[in-house]
């Protein structure tokens, strides 16, 4: 809740949380609490595995916080990706595949138990009967969804689907590691954003786009704090440089970044980390109406 409260002090618009099985706090109840500490600041998980709950189950949680936060909830949604915790659990983790497939119908029959009438759906993997979800959401026919992918597939599927489109590294080895940092540079962030602009040509002037800053290093010093993060993760300074997953340098550079990267990529919406929240503050006040 003190995070919560800072974040919206600070002018950051959103907070968002994992959905994992790790040592954090459980996405619904904690950001139900953030947002009813808060005026303003909108709240979702980045993003709810559609595997670690029914659809039906999680529309009816989802909706019941958009009521209670009067319509400041964002649905992210995925296809899990994180293989720690379907072994931990006992989870089967499916081959991605299905998971995908699953994920879609999971998709749909959120949307469908927001919407005004009973609802039923006769997937492969769901089936709902004249089911009339309630409450409804504040925010109608449903909040805005928000999907994240790294690959052809999940990024075609939000060009179609979703509101805010999540542009991520590529998770298929199920942890992160050398594979996702080579995903994560310009040139692949150009063949990924391009994946969004061809599936959802005929409604990307209505999608918003949005990238995770993992690396972020507010200072003096641009080169410097591009090689300390290079050393540490293991790749050369010039990616971090120029990759959209950082962010480095003084608050003017970072300024000039952003809106060059909105300008290339279209990202509009960018999320650093809870420990990133004050130093970034200046980043969020200079932009703020630009």
């Amino acid at each position: 809740m003190e995070l919560a409260r800072r974040v919206e002090g600070n002018g950051y618009s959103t907070l968002t949380m994992p959905d994992h099985f790790d040592d954090q706090l459980a996405p619904v109840p904690a950001l139900t609490a953030a947002a009813a500490v808060t005026d303003t600041l909108r709240v979702g998980a980045l993003v709810w595995d559609n595997d670690y709950k029914h659809p039906l189950v999680l529309a009816k949680e989802l909706a019941t916080m958009d009521v209670l936060s009067n319509g400041r909830v964002e649905i992210g949604l995925g296809a899990g990706w994180m293989i720690a915790d379907y072994e931990q659990s006992g989870m089967p983790y499916d081959r991605a595949g299905v998971r995908i497939d699953r994920f879609v119908e999971g998709l749909a029959v959120i949307r469908g138990l927001m919407g005004p009438d009973p609802f039923s759906y006769d997937g492969e993997h769901y089936r709902i009967t004249n089911h009339n979800g309630t409450p409804k959401p504040v925010q109608g026919p449903c909040p805005p969804i928000l999907i994240g992918g790294g690959g052809k597939r999940v990024l075609s599927i939000a060009a179609r689907e979703a509101d805010i489109i999540g542009i991520n590294a590529t998770m298929s080895a199920g942890v992160i590691g050398p594979q996702a940092f080579d995903t994560m540079t310009a040139a692949a962030v150009d063949e990924k954003v391009a994946i969004v602009r061809e599936a959802g040509a005929h409604r990307f002037d209505d999608i918003e786009m949005n990238i995770r800053a993992f690396l972020v290093n507010i200072a003096d010093d641009s080169r410097a704090a591009a090689e300390a993060i290079g050393s540490m993760i293991g790749v050369a300074p010039e990616l971090v440089e120029s990759t959209p997953f950082a962010l480095v340098g003084p608050t003017s550079k970072i300024v000039d970044d952003l809106l060059e990267r909105r300008e290339r990529w279209g990202f509009s919406y960018v999320i650093v980390g809870m420990n990133d929240v004050e130093s970034f503050a200046p980043v969020v006040a200079a932009l703020n109406g630009r």
